[in-house]
């Protein structure tokens, strides 16, 4: 008989790690993540607080004089104003039509593998091939756009030198480029949708569209809700193509505020100042995006 106070036999009891297996496998990703991602936020951070220069000047610490300074440059406030009417020009087509070429192609269109690598492949090139390829279809007079107006009897427009068409050429561009990601996430949301949904409103006699508002469309609200405030941040972060095809010309009509704070970092090379307008912008990124996901969300309650 063994006696109580022997000592347990290896393996008899568990032995307890002082690491959690979990932490160990994330530990990869929270190296990296605190590398790339938390350490350049609080180093922009710091710097937006100095008057940090690509000068050979040594920075200083100068507190909030850069975002006061912020506040009142008035092409700051100009460019946010064009990165919120890119946004809004951009955004509603960008959701709608993904859901129409969506809604398209899920209905059994023949040759749907055609379709679908038609609507998607745009997304796969790079913003320098589709930049040029629209600079060549805006060219003012050997562009196709203007030779089809040409034909059709109508005055050319300058589309990327006119203050008041050049954002429009922008926004129509950008929903060639990336309508494919979209379309790709409402194709997928399509064919979760329960068929017994559509049987039982066909048994009741249910139309098309009825059963586009009364299922189809209410079975899409959840992926909407995701699609939308995706496509905002992308749309509020616009400067590739912007850069590409305007260069935020004409006169400044076109330039959003990520540009500015290029202009403003690498070309000024004011970097102190640039972080303070960059976390500036980054604040309103967040309230709008969260404003906007609580009102969709409320909305699909």
């Amino acid at each position: 008989m063994s006696s109580p106070h022997a000592a347990p036999r290896s393996g008899a009891t568990p032995v307890r790690r002082a690491v959690p297996p979990g932490l160990l496998f994330a530990l990869p990703f929270l190296v990296l993540f605190a590398l790339f991602m938390l350490w350049p936020l609080a180093q922009g951070l710091w710097m937006s607080l100095t008057d940090t220069s690509l000068s050979a000047h040594a920075p200083g610490f100068i507190g909030v004089d850069n975002f006061t300074e912020a506040f009142k440059d008035t092409e700051m406030w100009r460019s946010l104003g064009h990165t919120v009417v890119f946004t809004l020009i951009s955004t509603v087509p960008l959701v709608l039509v993904a859901l129409v070429l969506a809604l398209l192609v899920h209905t059994g269109l023949p040759g749907q593998w055609v379709w679908r690598l038609a609507y998607f492949a745009p997304y796969l090139l790079p913003v320098g091939v589709v930049s040029l390829l629209w600079m060549w279809l805006y060219q003012p007079d050997l562009g196709l756009y203007n030779h089809l107006l040409d034909v059709a009897g109508l005055g050319q427009v300058a589309w990327l030198s006119d203050e008041s068409v050049a954002i429009w050429a922008i926004a129509l561009t950008t929903l060639w480029w990336t309508v494919g990601f979209n379309f790709l996430l409402y194709l997928a949301a399509l064919q979760t949708v329960p068929d017994h949904l559509y049987e039982a409103a066909a048994i009741d006699g249910a139309g098309a569209w009825r059963r586009l508002f009364s299922i189809t469309l209410p079975q899409l609200s959840r992926i909407t809700v995701v699609i939308t405030v995706l496509q905002i941040l992308a749309s509020l972060k616009v400067f590739d193509q912007v850069y590409l095809l305007t260069k935020g010309g004409p006169n400044g009509s076109t330039r959003p505020v990520v540009e500015y704070v290029y202009d403003v970092g690498f070309t000024g090379y004011r970097l102190g100042y640039a972080s303070a307008i960059s976390y500036i912008f980054f604040a309103l990124v967040l309230i709008a995006s969260a404003l906007q996901y609580a009102a969709l969300r409320r909305r699909e309650k």
